[in-house]
């Protein structure tokens, strides 16, 4: 249980909605403890409208919910941090992010998302499900080759080549780690152990 300090704002509380695999920030909110409560209770996002002076469960109009993955406090215990899964654009304009930022900064993850979709949900004529027909020993084979032809570029060929040959590394070596059911996240971590 939260110790969340509605008393400081007027009963009111910052909320920071933030994508749980890209981390863009998407919107801004302010919950009452009614609607942290709703919001708990439910796993989906219920602000409390300044404007319109009542409950407001994000997406009761367009649909597109925010489903909570994870809650987070600040230091102060008086800001939320909401990390959610979007079932769609978050701001009224249609955008994905209420903010003006480039579209999805950290596609990586997205990209990461869209395989295990391909995954789970096969599209005919769609590379990633080729490849996991094809099973690991040939998608292993693939990261193997788009390796050597990415150190082939970083020696010989112009940067435009070597960004290409290793975008398509990233994206083998993703598939790859769908196949071995491996996480970036998984990855992140080790990463950050090591670095200690």
């Amino acid at each position: 249980m939260m110790n969340i300090d509605f008393d400081k704002s007027d009963g009111l509380v910052p909320v920071i909605i933030q994508d749980e695999q890209t981390l863009e920030v998407l919107m801004l909110g302010y919950m009452d403890k009614e609607a942290y409560d709703k919001t708990v209770q439910e796993n989906v996002v219920t602000f409390f409208s300044r404007s319109k002076n009542r409950l407001w469960k994000k997406g009761e109009t367009s649909g597109n919910y925010l489903h909570v993955k994870n809650i987070d406090i600040d230091c102060d215990n008086d800001t939320l941090l909401i990390k959610v899964k979007a079932d769609g654009p978050t701001c009224h304009t249609g955008s994905r992010s209420c903010f003006n930022t480039e579209y999805n900064q950290n596609f990586i993850h997205e990209l990461e998302r869209i395989i295990a979709d391909r995954y789970e949900n096969p599209q005919e004529g769609s590379y990633v499900n080729k490849l996991h027909k094809k099973g690991l020993n040939k998608i292993s084979q693939k990261v193997g080759e788009e390796a050597v032809e990415t150190v082939i570029a970083a020696l010989n060929e112009t940067e435009h080549d070597f960004i290409n040959e290793s975008s398509d590394l990233m994206f083998h070596l993703l598939v790859l780690l769908r196949e071995k059911g491996i996480s970036l996240e998984t990855i992140a971590k080790n990463l950050e152990e090591r670095h200690k």
